[in-house]
């Protein structure tokens, strides 16, 4: 099966359409294929898959984590809907702090490439929204990190005011206090 790649406005996030095969049983199509992606630019190595399903109004993010553990993430919906967003934190980018949203649905199956150096978040636009992700490095506690999900620096156009929010992405710092000057170059620093 074949995918299409858009590359996106933000350097490095890429739309990922796959073909999509169907017949009177149903829908079959890939998600990721590790040859195709490579010739499409797309080389990372997936070491972990994740998967959250959540209820209207929840939104999760803006996530990312430090270096050496920065992911990379290619991100699907099974099910349901999302607004799935993206925020540019690698400094010296021409796109530091700009940020991309795009609907991911279990109907359109579209995915979203999203490289190291940028906060992920999504907000669950329907009840039992499933949000599939795959990353290029695992999950490291001491490495979390995070900005607010309406930091005003950033500008998110999130179709909600008061979304439901874990205790943990409620407490997130604005950029602009995220106090360490190391940490920050360690995560904003340009990829090349």
């Amino acid at each position: 099966m074949r995918f299409k790649f858009t590359k996106l406005k933000l350097r490095g996030l890429v739309l990922v359409e796959p073909e999509v095969g169907s017949d009177a049983r149903g829908t079959f199509s890939e998600i990721y294929k590790s040859s195709v992606f490579s010739k499409a630019g797309i080389k990372e190595t997936f070491v972990q898959d994740n998967r959250s399903v959540s209820q209207k109004g929840v939104l999760r993010g803006l996530h990312y984590q430090r270096r050496p553990f920065a992911q990379a993430k290619l991100v699907s919906c099974g099910r349901g809907r999302v607004l799935d967003v993206a925020v540019d934190l690698r400094r010296g980018s021409k796109t530091f702090k700009k940020w991309f949203g795009v609907e991911l649905s279990g109907e359109n199956r579209l995915s979203l490439f999203i490289p190291a150096g940028f906060a992920h978040g999504f907000l669950a636009l329907e009840d039992g929204s499933e949000l599939t992700y795959k990353c290029s490095k695992e999950y490291a506690p001491a490495y979390d990190a995070g900005i607010r999900w309406d930091d005003p620096a950033v500008g998110v156009k999130w179709p909600v005011k008061k979304p439901r929010l874990s205790e943990k992405d409620s407490n997130l710092p604005v950029l602009s206090a995220v106090k360490s000057r190391r940490i920050r170059q360690k995560v904003w620093r340009k990829e090349r």
